[in-house]
């Protein structure tokens, strides 16, 4: 390949030897610039790649703790209801227990102590 076409590594239009550098520093260039286009791409890929994971970990971690919280006032719930039943219960009992012994409320009191 003669320098004229391009077959040298120094063929651009600015050597000048070869009358501006023919064809060969054109194609030289061509290349060069789509080295740096790919680049480019493969570049913008890897950031978006990790905008896309960075995304996924916050969304994954909000979802978490949506559910963690979730989950407390679930467990929250549940344990005002168990408290409601078992003070519901308790009155219960009270109520029977009244009903059972007609005794003078100063004698009831005095079981308690």
């Amino acid at each position: 390949l003669s320098p004229a076409r391009g077959g040298g590594g120094l063929m651009g239009r600015e050597d000048g030897i070869w009358g501006g550098g023919g064809g060969g520093g054109e194609r030289e260039r061509e290349r060069e610039r789509e080295r740096e286009r790919e680049r480019r791409e493969r570049e913008r890929e890897r950031e978006r790649e990790k905008r896309e994971r960075r995304e996924r970990e916050e969304r994954r971690e909000r979802e978490r703790e949506e559910r963690e919280r979730e989950r407390g006032e679930r467990e929250r719930e549940e344990r005002e209801r168990e408290r409601d039943r078992d003070r519901g219960q308790k009155k219960e009992a009270q109520r029977e227990r009244g009903k059972r012994d007609h005794r003078g409320e100063r004698e009831k009191r005095m079981e308690h102590h």
